[in-house]
């Protein structure tokens, strides 16, 4: 169509301005906001637990699931095996019941019993308030032989009235009481597969959430000064004692008993987490102040297609980021986003937030909390970006049920 050169009217010149106006008040909504397209759900480091499912699915064993995700290692088995302690309450008072003794003094399995801090000591009282024991800090309450006991209330992880099995210990946590369930190995994972993984997934994947778990058990220790190991929640992973005993992860367990994932001889942390996106992530372009770790590189993930969030799009609208982004907006407005370098997946490690007033450095890990996202692997303006040479999705009918948290070994 050829332009025209003739000198509009003034009736046209009020037309064209209404128009416009009309025109700029119906496509700003869309200019306001942000597309944000990415892939994955989690920390992106080691075994993708959708990744397992989708290989488990194929017929793939856990032992070939574990060392293609844990690059170089090989399964070797701990013996003996040793306890965990994790941390299940912090409380000024500990309720608990099935207890069989403590110190040295024989409990009833049947009464309630409290304890509190008292000066030095921790006290122990039954259900009428009469004082049965007491005694610095440890104490540990032991259960009848081959028996759980019940810790009542609320445990950190949100379970209540939890039944564990081990012994309970009790410590000094300033004012408070720490409620500590010390654990042999095999017992703990037990209570960790289903609180992780769907019991109803394949056996393989089962299999190598076993091992994953009881690796990174005792390759970490979250809270060592305060006398335990592990949190009970994505903090360290999620530990339900008894309540996750199931037949299909309990047979897991015993399939597998005391395997662990080792490099040299040694066991290794056993990083995982929910969902790939297609691309596991080199263990420095997450956790920015780590040095590379040989077991922990990138590898391609194709059978992780079945997550829901395998693949995810958020819309933000600018009010939205103005508030997400104001810590670095230095009381300015929103621009846009500018990722300064991506790992190998490619997840966002560095970036810029731009504003009004300058532009403020982030890490992915930042962005990530801020946005709300599911991943660092993210594209700020709509379009989708490909794992290294394109995508390569197996085909994997989805599974009926998802992992319980987002991801495991690391908070998300």
């Amino acid at each position: 169509m050829r332009l025209t050169t003739s000198m509009p009217s003034a009736k046209k010149l009020a037309l064209l301005a209404v128009a416009g106006a009309a025109l700029t008040a119906a496509s700003a909504p869309s200019a306001q906001a942000l597309t944000i397209k990415g892939r994955g759900f989690g920390h992106g480091i080691g075994m993708s637990q959708y990744g397992a499912y989708g290989q488990a699915k194929a017929g793939i064993g856990y032992q070939q699931i574990l060392k293609h995700y844990y690059t170089g290692t090989t399964l070797q088995t701990v013996s003996p095996s040793p306890n965990v302690r994790v941390l299940l309450q912090r409380t000024r008072t500990v309720r608990f019941t099935g207890a069989a003794s403590v110190a040295g003094t024989a409990l009833s399995p049947t009464e309630s019993y409290s304890a509190v801090v008292s000066g030095a000591e921790i006290v122990i009282r039954d259900a009428s308030g009469a004082v049965v024991a007491r005694g610095a800090a440890p104490l540990e309450i032991a259960p009848p032989a081959g028996q759980p006991f019940t810790l009542k209330g609320q445990a950190i992880q949100g379970l209540s009235n939890g039944l564990y099995r081990g012994t309970l210990q009790l410590r000094f946590a300033g004012k408070t009481v720490s409620a500590i369930n010390s654990i042999d190995l095999e017992n703990y994972v037990r209570g960790v597969i289903s609180a992780e993984s769907p019991a109803s997934w394949p056996a393989d994947a089962l299999r190598a959430q076993a091992v994953t778990a009881r690796t990174y058990a005792i390759t970490t220790s979250a809270g060592a000064a305060q006398g335990f190991d592990q949190w009970p929640d994505t903090r360290s992973q999620m530990y339900r004692g008894v309540a996750a005993e199931k037949p299909t992860t309990d047979a897991a367990t015993a399939a597998t008993a005391g395997q662990v994932v080792a490099l040299n001889g040694k066991p290794v942390t056993t990083f995982f987490f929910s969902t790939s996106g297609g691309y596991t992530e080199n263990n420095e372009f997450s956790f920015l102040a780590a040095k590379p770790l040989n077991w922990l590189r990138a590898v391609n993930d194709p059978y992780d297609v079945a997550s829901p969030r395998h693949k995810w799009t958020i819309k933000l609208t600018r009010k939205q980021l103005n508030k997400k982004l104001r810590r670095y907006l230095k009381g300015g407005r929103f621009k846009r986003i500018k990722v300064t370098q991506r790992g190998v997946s490619p997840r966002v490690v560095t970036a810029n937030v731009i504003g009004t007033r300058g532009t403020t450095p982030v890490t992915g890990a930042q962005l990530r909390a801020a946005l709300g996202l599911y991943d660092t692997w993210a594209a700020f303006g709509g379009k989708d970006i490909a794992p290294p040479g394109g995508d390569s999705d197996k085909s994997v009918a989805p599974p009926a049920a998802a992992p319980s948290s987002p991801s495991g070994g690391l908070t998300p």
